[in-house]
């Protein structure tokens, strides 16, 4: 890089086609990916309790500075020189800029300024990111690292047959979800775990998920003659049950005279949406935007008025108890309900794994953090942690939730794709899912892949052609998890076959070579 002597020059953009231009390109990159570090790491440092994490913070601050800048064309110059293109540079970042460089040094002629980086510390964060997944779910199979988690339904409580076929089929872990059943129903479906884990001599942690807020649809009410929504249809979302006779009042300007009508079981929601924001419901089958803020009812309150912009061309059907999504909005909501707060109770003292569902903010971590402290007592381990990243606010905090958690005891990330997609948009879950995996590998986190995997073979007993590559690109993940449904028991064999054949062609983002069979 030259300068002028009389003031300093402007950067200049190194020649990427020799191996000169390649050399101060690199060391440009990694002064700044290390500096900037420093600085990101200072901020996290007051939040970090848990000595051996720093080490993985430290990985994350540099990986996040690198990733905020374009090197694609970097990555095509180094190509032709037998170089690493680092594009799998997410678990040891300076190692791997150091070892480019330190060739590119030889290739020039220099005498490195540094030695090549030591072969261990290559593989270090690999390493950390191995252990840090056996801390959360215990020792893998032996012929298969990537774990199965499997959600128990209320059967398993009273069929001990059930929890252990799943678990000799090739469950690593289970999940109760705590939206559903009651406490003793828990202590059930937890007493057959353990006791199938230990008569088949395997390791099975228990997942705990706290419900969260229960935003969905409550009592609906249709006009007559009308049993569907169609595009372009209205309906009106009030902030309690409407009246059992129904009796909506027209909008001037608009011809129909009665619309459905259903409420929000968080009502405080409906004060935050604006004319034109976006409202879905059941998972996005039915779409629609606010048209009315203010729209009056017979009772003499105000409701919203949406119109639907997406429904089957056959229609959909409004239900109760469907879930409501606000995508653009931010809600401030506690993801610690009453109920969450009752259940933390039981769940602080029996679950390994504790999901925590629509946290949002570092803010949200220290709460948690905060009411476990007072159920556990001083020197009992406390339960590991997994985030549901299920919002788009989540996926913009997701390093400070990594290090406020991770900063202090055992932690995952759950990719909740369900909600996640409806929230982003299904286009940008697509890249959001590949980025949370990279981001969790550069912090040595474990992430589990959720959201209707083999969907259609747990439901019904055959799968997809797609569902099948789904499966199949989960393998990049730590953990992969399977909803309930009458063929669990032969999804949890197809998914572990999958997952078996998919890790010797794949690791993370690096190809296996293994020897090809096929021709």
């Amino acid at each position: 890089m030259s300068r002028q002597t009389s003031q300093p020059a402007a950067k200049t953009t190194p020649d990427l086609s020799s191996a000169e231009g390649l050399l101060a390109a690199l060391q440009d990159l990694r002064h700044t990916v290390e500096q900037e570090g420093l600085a990101t790491l200072a901020t996290w440092t007051p939040h970090i309790q848990r000595p051996d994490f720093l080490f993985s913070a430290h990985n994350l601050a540099h990986y996040i500075t690198l990733r905020r800048y374009d090197l694609r064309d970097l990555q095509a110059a180094l190509i032709p020189w037998g170089l690493s293109s680092l594009g799998r540079i997410e678990a040891r970042v300076l190692p791997n800029l150091d070892a480019v460089i330190a060739t590119l040094q030889r290739i020039c002629g220099h005498d490195p300024a540094q030695d090549h980086p030591p072969m261990g510390s290559l593989f270090e964060g690999h390493h950390r990111l191995q252990r840090h997944t056996e801390d959360l779910f215990g020792s893998p199979l032996l012929h298969r690292q990537v774990r199965i988690l499997v959600t128990l339904p209320t059967e398993a409580a009273f069929d001990a047959g059930l929890v252990r076929e799943m678990i000799r089929r090739g469950a690593n872990s289970v999940r109760i979800n705590c939206a559903h059943d009651t406490p003793e129903i828990w202590r059930c479906m937890i007493d057959h775990t353990h006791r199938a884990a230990e008569e088949l001599n395997v390791s099975c942690r228990v997942l705990m998920d706290l419900a969260g807020p229960k935003i969905r649809t409550g009592p609906v009410i249709a006009p007559p003659q009308k049993k569907r929504l169609f595009r372009g249809d209205y309906l009106v979302l009030s902030r309690c049950a409407p009246p059992p006779g129904g009796g909506d009042l027209c909008t001037p300007g608009i011809p129909a005279p009665h619309y459905f009508q259903t409420c929000c079981t968080v009502p405080e929601i409906l004060d935050l949406l604006t004319v034109g924001a976006p409202v879905y419901i059941d998972d996005g089958k039915i779409r629609t935007c606010v048209v009315d803020t203010h729209h009056r009812m017979p009772d003499g309150s105000t409701a919203l008025l949406l119109q639907v912009t997406h429904a089957s061309p056959k229609g959909a059907k409004l239900r109760p108890e469907k879930g409501l999504n606000f995508p653009n909005t931010v809600l401030p909501l506690s993801p610690l309900t009453n109920k969450d707060l009752s259940d933390l109770d039981f769940v602080a003292a029996h679950a390994d794994m504790i999901g925590y569902s629509f946290v949002q903010r570092p803010s949200d971590i220290d709460r948690l953090h905060e009411e476990l402290a007072q159920r556990i007592p001083a020197g009992q381990p406390c339960p590991a942690l997994v985030a549901k990243i299920e919002t788009a606010v989540a996926v913009a905090n997701l390093p400070e939730l990594i290090v406020h958690a991770a900063g202090k005891q055992s932690f995952g990330v759950m990719i909740a794709r369900g909600d996640l997609a409806v929230e982003i948009g299904y286009q940008r879950l697509t890249e959001i899912q590949e980025e949370i995996l990279w981001l969790c590998e550069a912090a040595h986190v474990p992430v589990i892949w959720a959201t209707q995997v083999l969907e259609t073979l747990v439901k019904k007993g055959a799968p997809s052609r797609g569902e099948m590559t789904d499966a199949a690109m989960a393998e990049r993940a730590e953990c992969v998890m399977l909803n309930k449904g009458p063929f669990i028991a032969e999804a949890i064999t197809i998914l572990d076959d999958v997952l078996t054949r998919m890790e010797a062609h794949q690791r993370k983002k690096t190809p296996q070579l293994r020897a090809l069979r096929s021709w």
